[in-house]
């Protein structure tokens, strides 16, 4: 166990979490069930087990029926920088009520964050794909080149045992990151595994990367053909000198296996603050590059995408995000019936303030969004939210 410089935080954390040992009533086997009546919960609260802040969402659903939510707790503020560990809740009801909160892990004083996890479908293990910032160093230093792009770094975990417990962090920097790439990050939000011809099984993560030479950011995607234990860059964005300037993307496998790639972008001369592109040889290279997509409004902030399948009909596309076009609130979900052409919405949260998010199918009729809000602020809880699959039909 590491020293704190202010140790009274993890006394705290630790009596908070055997205080909640002792109040958890979810049964340990894999028969999960789900109370009668059951609404929306708060798996992170600000403030809570020690932690100021809790942020950057992302939840998969694991073999034996598990749902895993993962959250960025940050020590000391609200802050993308500073000392941040990766922490999870797990549910076996389906979002009903959560476990007591894990800490997957932890750098000491340093950064740890991003959390993008994918099943693997050949074991049924989870992989975990997350960044760390070394010494300190914020992201504008990064860019800007003030220290070594080299303290920015990838890493991978996974568990045998649907997020009980989780392998060291592995650094896989040397095979992911570009010698003239500076700042980098993957996600955050859920990856994917592909389902489709040569591809299948596949993991492809979400990833985004600024240029060491022009400091712009643009996307690529890293892919795994064997499970999560080795690692290759995809496609690579043209927008580190184009007119794009992409980050915090996130994609979904459509029906016919081309993969749907939806990144923010910061250009403020591009309509709206969203951008997409596909691929058609699993997320390898891009068959039609990043184009602004205007029809999804929002304010700059990260989004999700979750492709329906195995419905009696064919499923939409899903998008999640904040719908205000000048604030982050009015959390909201859209739809798409034609591959990510077109947009309308299909559900929307109240007008509190609202930030990241991610969606995950939760049962054969649900699905569920884990989302940052709160009436104060969208730092304020991360809340997990059920909502029924009929709700995205036409």
């Amino acid at each position: 166990m590491r020293l704190r410089a202010a140790p009274f935080r993890r006394v705290a954390f630790l009596l908070a979490l055997a205080a909640g040992l002792g109040a958890v009533q979810a049964p340990a086997s894999t028969a999960y069930g789900r109370p009668a009546q059951c609404g929306a919960s708060v798996p992170y609260r600000s403030g809570d087990s020690g932690y100021h802040t809790f942020r950057i969402p992302a939840a998969v659903r694991t073999p034996d029926g598990g749902l895993l939510a993962f959250a960025e707790g940050r020590w000391n503020s609200s802050a993308d920088n500073g000392d941040i560990d990766l922490v999870l809740r797990r549910s076996l009801d389906g979002g009903c009520t959560w476990q007591p909160l894990q800490l997957v892990a932890d750098a000491g004083t340093d950064t740890v964050g991003n959390p993008v996890p994918v099943v693997d479908p050949r074991t049924g293990d989870v992989v975990l794909v997350t960044c760390r910032t070394i010494g300190g160093a914020t992201q504008r230093q990064v860019t800007s080149g003030r220290v070594a792009a080299s303290v920015r770094r990838v890493y991978v975990q996974r568990s045998t045992d649907g997020g009980r417990t989780w392998s060291p962090q592995r650094d896989i920097t040397a095979t992911v990151k570009a010698s003239d790439w500076r700042w980098y990050a993957v996600g955050p939000g859920h990856a994917v595994a592909l389902r489709h011809a040569s591809h299948r099984g596949r993991l492809l993560v979400p990833a985004n990367h600024s240029s060491g030479t022009t400091g712009r950011s643009g996307a690529h995607s890293l892919s795994s053909d064997d499970g999560g234990h080795s690692w290759h860059v995809g496609y690579v964005s043209g927008s580190v000198s184009g007119p794009l300037a992409l980050n915090e993307s996130t994609l979904a496998e459509l029906p016919g296996g081309t993969v749907y790639i939806n990144a923010r972008d910061h250009d403020v001369t591009a309509a709206g603050t969203r951008a997409d592109a596909y691929s058609a040889d699993g997320g390898l290279t891009l068959s039609v590059p990043f184009r602004p997509q205007p029809q999804l409004t929002g304010p700059t902030v990260q989004g999700s995408v979750l492709q329906v399948s195995g419905l009696p009909w064919r499923g939409p596309l899903l998008f999640s995000g904040p719908s205000d076009p000048d604030r982050r609130r009015r959390m909201q979900v859209r739809a798409s019936d034609d591959a990510g052409k077109s947009w309308r919405p299909v559900w929307s949260a109240a007008q509190d303030p609202a930030g990241y998010s991610d969606l995950v199918r939760t049962g054969i009729s649900e699905l569920g969004l884990l989302y940052e809000t709160g009436p104060r602020g969208s730092h304020d809880t991360i809340r997990f939210t059920r909502l029924p699959l009929a709700l995205a039909s036409k």
